[in-house]
C-alpha cells in the first residue's frame, strides 16, 4: 500500500506539472492569438497582410497605343482588332512529352499506382486525339500542319521555361547566383538557372516533378471561364489556372472567323479572340516620317520602360522601331496597363486603372503627301519616276511641315515582315531623305549667298560683275552658259544682283563669296539653318521620365570637314574651320558644302518672312486628341503671316537687300532669261492670284537637280518648298517642273489661292 501511495504521490505531482504547463503554452498562443487579431497596426499582423497578398495574383488589363494623326485628324496609325484562334495551354502541352512524362511520374507514386498510370494514359491518349483533330481543323485556314505544329513547340516550350525558372527560383536558388546579380532573380538568364537547378537536383525526374507543380503563372492563368464537357478526358490534377489560351493562327477575314467560330463552337480549349494590330490605313504615305512597331525584343528597347511595371514591355508586345514618328514618341503613343491585384482569398485588394497611350497630331497633310508621293512615282506625268526624290512643303507663318515626301517609298502595314528586303534595296527607300540625306545644294544657296555679301557691305546692288564668254583662271569655276554654249551673261544683261539671281551666274557669285571672310560667310550659312540639325521635337509627356528621343537626322556641311560631333550640332562654336581657297566653290553650293532638303526649304521659309527664322514643325500642340474612333475635320490654325514667338530670331536683314532678293528670285521663274521660265511660263498661276519666287540648282560629282524657292497669294498666304532630283541634270529641266505640279496640287487643296483653307 505504501508503496502505492508513493507512486500514486509522484504521478499525480507530474500530472499536476503536465497540466501547467500545458495551461502556461496556451495561454502564451492565447495572448499572441489576442496580439495578432487586435493590434492590427503590429508588425506580426503587417507580415500577415503582406504574405496574403504575395501568395495571391495580379492580372494586368491589356492598353492600346495612341493613334497618329495629320494636322485634319485624318487617322495614320491606329490600333485595329485582329482577330486569333487561341489554344489553351493545358491542350498544347498534351504535345509535350516533358509534361507526359511529368505526369506519369505523378501517378506512379500513388498508392495504386498500376490503375493510375492506366487512367492518366488513357486521358493522355485521349487528349492528344483531341489535339490531333483540331491541328487538321486549323490547316483549312491556310497553315500547313508543320507550321501548326511548330507553333504548338513554341508554345510549350517557352512556358515550360518559364515554369521551369520559377520552379528554380521555389526551390531555393544557389545564394552565390543571386548575390552575383544583386539579388534580382529576373536578371539571372534562364541556362544559368536551369545549370543550377539540375547540379541541386540531379535526378530528371524529380525536376519534372518540380516544375509540373509550378501552374500559376501568368501564361497559365485563365481569361476565359472554363467549360466541362469532357472531364472524363482530362488527366488527374488538372486546374483552372491551367486555362490560358495562347494565339495559334490569325483568322484573316470575316469568313475566316465565321467559319472558325463554327468549326470550333464544342471545343472549350479554343477560343476566337482579338488582338490589338498596328495599322497603317494610307499604306506608304509618309512611311519615312511616320515609322512602324515591331516586336519588343532588343535590349535598348526594353530598357525605357524598364522600372516601370505597368508600362515595361510584355512578351509579344510591339514599340516603335526607328526612325519615324512612331519611335520618337513612343512615350506618349505607348500606354500604361491596368492592373487587378488579388489576395490569396481571390479577393481584389488593389487595381490601378488603365491608362491608354495618347495620340500624336503631325503638321502633315496626308492626301497631299499621298497625291505628290503618287505623281512623282507615275511614269506618266514624271520622267524621272525611278529616280530617288525628296520634297518638302513649308507653311511659312507658322513653320509647319505640310509634306516631306521621300521616294522611293514601302508600305507602312508589312514593313516589319519585309525588313530585309527593304534594307537591302539599293534604292534604300527606309530612308528619310529630306533630314536623313545630305547633297551638295548648288545653286539654291546662291540667294544666301548674295544676302552675306550685301549685308557685309562687301558688294552692292548695282555692282556688275563682269561674266565674258572666256574661261576663268585656274581655281575658278566656269560659269554654266559658258560651259552649255561658250557665252557669257555679260553678253545678255549688265550682271548686277538681281540679274545674277535670275541667271543663276557662277562668276557673280564665287566673286563675292571669295571676299567674304570665311568665318562670316559660315556664319550667315548657320544662321539661315545650313551645318546644324533642326529641333523636330515630339512633345513629350508630363513627368513620364522615360528618354527624350529625337529624329535622326544629318546636320549637313558649312566647313571644309565634317563636325566632329555624332549628337548634332546646335552651336556656331562647333563648327569646323572653311578654308579660304573653298569658299568660291561654297558661293556656287559645291565644294564640301552640304544641306538636307528640310535645311533648304526651311531657308527659303525664312527668306520668304523678310529674314526671319524659325525652327521648323512637326507637331501641332495645340489640337487636342479625339477619342478613339472618333472622325472630325478639326484642323489647327497656323498664326498669321506677321506673327512671331519666342523662337522667332531676326537675321537683320535690310529690307533693300531683301527686295533685290525677291525680284531676282521672281524673275527665274516670269522673264525669259529666267532659269525656270519654261517650266513655269503656261503655269497659269497668275491668273489666280499666285506668284512664285524660285531658284535652280544642278550639281556635279555627284549629279542632283534642284528647284526651291516659296509661293504667295493674294491674301499673303505663303509656302515654303524645295524639290531635288537625285542624278538630275539640270534644275531647270528635272526638278522645276515637278516644283509646278506640287504647287498646284496644294492650290487644288486649298492650302493656297484665292480660297483658302488650313
Amino acid at each position: 500500500m505504501v508503496g502505492e501511495r508513493t507512486v500514486l504521490k509522484v504521478y499525480d505531482r507530474r500530472l499536476r506539472i503536465f497540466v501547467g504547463f500545458a495551461a502556461l503554452v496556451l495561454v502564451v498562443w492565447v495572448l499572441r492569438l489576442v496580439q495578432m487579431q487586435l493590434l492590427s497596426g503590429s508588425s506580426v499582423q503587417d507580415q500577415i497582410a503582406e504574405l496574403t497578398r504575395q501568395s495571391g495574383q495580379s492580372k494586368q488589363l491589356a492598353t492600346l497605343r495612341g493613334r497618329i494623326l495629320d494636322r485634319k485628324s485624318r487617322v495614320l496609325a491606329t490600333d485595329e482588332p485582329r482577330f486569333y484562334l487561341q489554344v489553351s495551354y493545358e491542350l498544347t502541352s498534351i504535345y509535350d512529352e516533358r509534361v507526359r512524362r511529368a505526369k506519369l511520374a505523378e501517378a506512379s507514386k500513388k498508392s495504386d499506382a498500376e490503375a493510375s498510370l492506366a487512367k492518366i494514359q488513357e486521358q493522355l491518349d485521349a487528349r492528344l486525339a483531341d489535339l490531333q483533330q483540331i491541328i487538321e481543323k486549323c490547316t483549312r485556314f491556310g497553315l500547313s500542319r508543320d507550321e501548326i505544329e511548330n507553333r504548338i513547340r513554341s508554345i510549350n516550350d517557352r512556358i515550360w521555361n518559364l515554369r521551369t525558372f520559377v520552379a528554380w527560383v521555389r526551390s531555393g536558388p544557389d545564394p552565390n547566383i543571386l548575390e552575383k546579380h544583386n539579388n534580382k532573380v529576373s536578371s539571372v538568364s534562364l541556362s544559368e538557372a536551369i545549370a543550377d537547378f539540375e547540379k541541386r537536383f540531379p535526378d530528371e525526374t524529380e525536376r519534372l516533378l518540380r516544375i509540373s507543380q509550378v501552374n500559376d503563372i501568368a501564361e497559365m492563368s485563365s481569361t476565359q471561364p472554363a467549360k466541362r464537357k469532357r472531364q472524363s478526358k482530362r488527366p488527374v490534377n488538372d486546374t483552372t489556372e491551367m486555362r490560358s489560351t495562347q494565339p495559334l493562327l490569325e483568322l484573316k477575314t470575316a469568313d475566316d472567323v465565321f467559319a472558325a467560330q463554327v468549326e470550333f463552337m464544342n471545343e472549350e480549349d479554343i477560343h476566337i479572340l482579338p488582338k490589338a494590330y498596328r495599322y497603317y490605313p494610307y499604306g506608304s504615305a509618309a512611311a519615312q516620317t511616320i515609322g512602324w512597331v515591331g516586336p519588343a525584343t532588343q535590349e535598348r528597347d526594353k530598357k525605357v520602360f524598364a522600372d516601370n511595371k505597368l508600362a515595361s514591355y510584355l512578351e509579344g508586345e510591339v514599340c516603335g522601331k526607328e526612325d519615324g514618328v512612331e519611335y520618337v514618341c513612343e512615350n506618349i503613343l505607348r500606354g500604361r496597363r491596368g492592373e487587378l491585384v488579388y489576395d490569396i482569398d481571390n479577393q481584389l485588394i488593389d487595381q490601378t486603372e488603365t491608362q491608354f497611350g495618347q495620340d500624336v497630331c503631325l503638321t502633315l497633310d496626308i492626301e497631299l503627301q499621298q497625291k505628290i508621293e503618287q505623281y512623282l512615282t507615275d511614269s506618266r506625268r514624271n520622267p524621272n519616276y525611278k529616280a530617288p526624290t525628296a520634297a518638302v512643303v513649308i507653311d511659312v507663318a507658322s513653320g509647319e511641315i505640310i509634306v516631306q515626301v521621300s521616294v522611293p517609298v514601302f508600305n507602312l502595314n508589312a514593313a516589319r515582315y519585309n525588313y530585309g528586303s527593304l534594307a537591302s534595296d539599293p534604292n534604300n527607300p527606309l530612308l528619310n531623305r529630306v533630314i536623313c540625306q545630305q547633297y551638295p545644294p548648288g545653286s539654291v544657296v546662291k540667294p544666301i549667298i548674295l544676302i552675306a555679301a550685301l549685308e557685309s557691305g562687301l558688294a552692292t546692288v548695282n555692282e556688275i560683275i563682269a561674266c565674258p564668254a572666256q574661261a576663268t583662271p585656274t581655281g575658278w569655276p566656269n560659269c554654266w552658259i559658258y560651259r552649255a554654249n561658250k557665252r557669257g551673261h555679260s553678253e545678255i544683261w549688265p550682271n548686277n544682283a538681281r540679274n545674277a539671281i535670275e541667271g543663276s551666274c557662277n562668276i557673280y557669285f564665287s566673286h563675292i563669296a571669295d571676299r567674304l571672310e570665311s568665318v562670316a560667310l559660315q556664319n550667315w550659312l548657320f544662321r539661315f539653318g545650313y551645318g546644324r540639325q533642326l529641333d523636330l521635337a515630339c512633345p513629350q509627356a508630363n513627368g513620364s521620365g522615360a528618354e527624350l528621343r529625337k529624329f535622326r537626322q544629318l546636320q549637313g556641311q558649312i566647313s571644309s570637314v565634317p563636325s566632329p560631333t555624332a549628337a548634332g550640332v546646335f552651336s556656331f562654336e562647333q563648327i569646323p574651320a572653311l578654308n579660304d581657297g573653298e569658299k568660291r566653290l561654297f558661293g556656287i553650293g559645291h565644294g564640301n558644302l552640304r544641306a538636307t532638303p528640310l535645311q533648304v526649304a526651311n531657308a527659303f521659309a525664312a527668306i520668304a518672312r523678310g529674314g526671319i527664322y524659325k525652327q521648323p514643325r512637326l507637331f501641332l500642340t495645340n489640337q487636342p486628341a479625339l477619342p478613339a474612333g472618333e472622325p472630325s475635320a478639326a484642323t489647327s490654325t497656323p498664326p498669321t503671316d506677321n506673327s512671331t514667338t519666342n523662337t522667332d530670331i531676326d537675321l537683320k536683314v535690310s529690307a533693300q537687300t531683301m527686295q533685290v532678293i525677291y525680284d531676282g528670285m521672281a524673275a527665274v521663274v516670269r522673264e525669259s532669261g529666267g532659269t525656270a521660265y519654261e517650266a513655269f511660263a503656261y503655269s497659269g498661276f497668275s491668273d489666280q492670284g499666285i506668284r512664285v519666287y524660285g531658284k535652280t540648282g544642278s550639281t556635279e560629282k555627284p549629279e542632283h537637280a534642284w528647284f526651291a524657292g516659296f509661293v504667295q497669294d493674294s491674301n499673303g498666304r505663303k509656302l515654303a518648298l524645295a524639290v531635288i532630283v537625285e542624278g538630275g541634270q539640270h534644275g531647270a529641266e528635272d526638278a522645276a517642273p515637278l516644283a509646278r505640279d506640287i504647287i498646284k496640287f496644294f492650290i487644288e487643296a486649298g492650302h493656297i489661292g484665292r480660297t483658302t483653307s488650313n
